[in-house]
């Protein structure tokens, strides 16, 4: 009943939203037979101070309880069925809008005369980011891309932690509904 209820719940945040998401997948693997996940060792030594840490930790917690939902356990690197990596990245976009107006009263004689009048035109130019979010599953074995989920949405300045939290939660949400991928009848 609990998952009922969850599944209901991420439903309805997906069906409001204005995140784009998608997934891709190689359709030779049978994704009923992976049962167990772990998350891809990083290869870099470097210990240092990393500003994303929090952020990192909020992707990791949502996509540990989604695919937990989804029936995969946790396990080691070494005996998981998958191995799981995600990055990030942000690409600027500009917005070129263009609206005509025509209003006023134009008192002349003439081919025109009566409603008409000026014509102004504005142009706005707005320049934004948007944020891809982007989690792959690889086969520990083989080493192979198996499965990949994106989502995509404007970035907005989130001020409180809280808020942050459910922006991610809902990202990987949205993204993870596309995971076990369902095969198209043929």
């Amino acid at each position: 009943m609990k998952k009922v209820i969850v599944l209901a719940a991420a439903l309805a945040l997906s069906a409001c939203s204005t995140m784009k998401s998608s997934s891709d997948y190689d359709p030779k693997v049978n994704f009923n037979e992976i049962k167990s996940y772990a998350w891809v060792v990083q290869k870099s030594d470097d210990k240092t101070y990393h500003l994303d840490g929090l952020m990192d930790q909020r992707v990791r917690a949502a996509v540990n309880s989604q695919l937990q939902f989804k029936g995969l356990t946790l396990a080691d690197a070494n005996t998981a069925d998958v191995l799981v990596n995600y990055f990030t990245k942000v690409d600027k976009k500009i917005n070129v809008d263009t609206f005509n107006t025509n209003y006023g009263y134009n008192p002349y004689y003439g081919p025109g005369w009566a409603w008409g009048g000026n014509m102004h035109t504005q142009t706005t130019v707005r320049e934004y980011e948007v944020g891809t979010l982007i989690v792959d599953l690889v086969g520990r074995e083989s080493g192979q891309l198996i499965w990949r989920g994106s989502v995509a949405d404007t970035i907005r300045d989130k001020n409180t932690p809280e808020e942050r939290v459910e922006v991610v939660n809902k990202a990987i949400t949205e993204m993870m509904l596309h995971y076990p991928p369902k095969p198209e009848a043929k």
